[in-house]
């Protein structure tokens, strides 16, 4: 028995393979300004020497420990995050798939059969019926397919740019979860901060109520008064009771994002002390192409488009004939004791090539739409890169009139509260009415409570602003 013929065959295809119908891949220009725009402040050049934001690890940026165990505990056990980790194991599995039609696939069989002719049928002379029986073992390779014109090796290109897709899909996923939750936090640490505000109002409106009760007794004081000193409370306790709801759904979505029951005795510190909260402030902005380009949802797009560029190669190479080998090596014999002995040898090579002659439009239809696919996502790309400058160029915004808006509105608070201790040492003093003193205090509640929702509001832009900025998964 030889398989000189089989493995000559095989090294042949071998050589053969490694034609490609790909088009070259271009990437195209992003349709974004060269620079950010001139209301989103001056953007600070990325030093040399800086590492991109990309490479900073989250912890180094999410330097608060409520937030690093809220934010370690949702890495851990959301559940987006954990199919988005499948996904990767899924397009990985079928990449592998793809690379291996690349290959030939060598089987290894083995068979019996045993036939049975009756006396009625036989040619002998005289006629008597008889048995054969048949023992094969063999290795063969079946139907490889010789890739002459680069259609497997473009379908595995295929496969394997959508595999780099689904991973930098998971990095995009883990970016948006860690932005998600630190966010969430923040909403949960404004409102408690809001409803402790609320409860300490509503104690000093309790108290003032008191004071005008007694003072009524007495004369000093008229009923309308404590009228408007028991609406200032009933007020507070509103207020209270929303905020009270508020906590509690703003825990629920906590819950839901962390993906487990968290532990709330980690929250006090945060929730008492909103300005013990602190962000990388002086992130590293630079070029909007050196920013956008780095993003793994934009990294994501292109790897679809070179994805679906490669799908173009697979297209046209169906254009071309196709070759196939089918051969099997082993021995054959009637008995099965004799199955290896010397003869038993046998051997069989079967190439085979296919050409399209007539198939009414469909390679071409097939054709068009890979292109169109492409079209498809170079459309999409651009898209991507569009909104991320867009995202970025409002957060800078955002970034700069917050600052200014929270120092003006220290001020303001600050302002308010001396005129309600104005007014409430002239209604002390018999000058004014009680009404003077409720609407400067309500303006310093008011005050107060938008106070709070700035700080949120600046420190949610900025887990905003190292979200569109890539971010950091490591």
């Amino acid at each position: 028995m030889t398989t000189r013929p089989l493995f000559a065959a095989l090294a042949a295809a071998t050589l053969l393979s490694g034609c490609s119908l790909v088009p070259d891949y271009l990437r195209p220009e992003a349709p974004v300004p060269a620079a950010w725009p001139a209301g989103a402040g001056p953007a600070a050049p990325t030093k040399p020497e800086a590492p991109l934001l990309g490479n900073m690890a989250w912890k180094e940026f999410f330097t608060a420990p409520s937030l690093q165990y809220l934010i370690g505990q949702a890495l851990e056990n959301n559940r987006d995050l954990r199919v988005a980790a499948l996904n990767i194991d899924v397009a990985r599995s079928t990449y592998r798939v793809s690379e291996s039609d690349l290959f030939p696939h060598l089987t290894a069989g083995a068979s019996a059969t045993a036939d049975h002719s009756p006396k009625s049928v036989s040619s002998a002379n005289p006629p008597k019926a008889s048995d054969t029986r048949r023992f094969n073992a063999n290795l063969g390779i079946t139907s490889f397919e010789v890739d002459l014109f680069g259609r497997l090796s473009s379908l595995e290109e295929e496969s394997l740019e959508k595999y780099l897709a689904t991973e930098e899909a998971r990095d995009s996923t883990r970016i948006s979860l860690i932005a998600e939750v630190a966010n969430a936090a923040l909403t949960l640490f404004g409102d408690r901060a809001l409803l402790k505000l609320t409860n300490e109002t509503l104690d000093s409106r309790q108290a003032s109520l008191e004071l005008i009760l007694r003072s009524f007794e007495r004369g000093a004081a008229s009923q309308l008064d404590v009228a408007q000193a028991r609406t200032a409370v009933e007020t507070a306790r509103v207020n209270r009771s929303r905020y009270l709801r508020q906590v509690e759904q703003d825990k629920n979505a906590l819950v839901l994002l962390v993906g487990a029951p968290i532990d709330e005795s980690r929250l006090d510190a945060a929730a008492d002390d909103l300005g013990g909260l602190h962000f990388v402030e002086d992130l590293p902005t630079g070029l909007p192409s050196e920013v956008l380009l780095r993003r793994p949802d934009i990294v994501q797009a292109e790897h679809t488009l070179k994805a679906a560029n490669a799908n173009i190669g697979a297209a046209r190479a169906a254009f071309f004939p196709t070759l196939s080998l089918t051969g099997t090596f082993g021995s054959s014999s009637t008995t099965l004791d004799t199955l290896f002995a010397a003869g038993t040898g046998a051997w069989s090579f079967v190439p085979q090539i296919t050409t399209p002659i007539f198939d009414a439009g469909k390679n071409f239809a097939n054709l068009d739409s890979a292109k169109a696919n492409r079209d498809i996502a170079i459309a999409q790309y651009e898209k991507s890169i569009q909104t991320a400058f867009s995202e970025v160029a409002n957060a800078l915004t955002a970034k700069t009139t917050l600052s200014e808006q929270m120092k003006s509105q220290s001020d303001l608070v600050a302002a308010t509260r001396d005129s309600y201790r104005l007014s409430r040492a002239r209604y002390d003093s018999g000058i004014d009415n009680y009404l003077t003193v409720l609407d400067s205090q309500r303006s310093l509640y008011s005050a107060e409570q938008d106070l709070i929702s700035v700080q949120i509001s600046r420190l949610s832009n900025l887990v905003t602003l190292y979200k569109v900025l890539g971010g950091g998964v490591s």
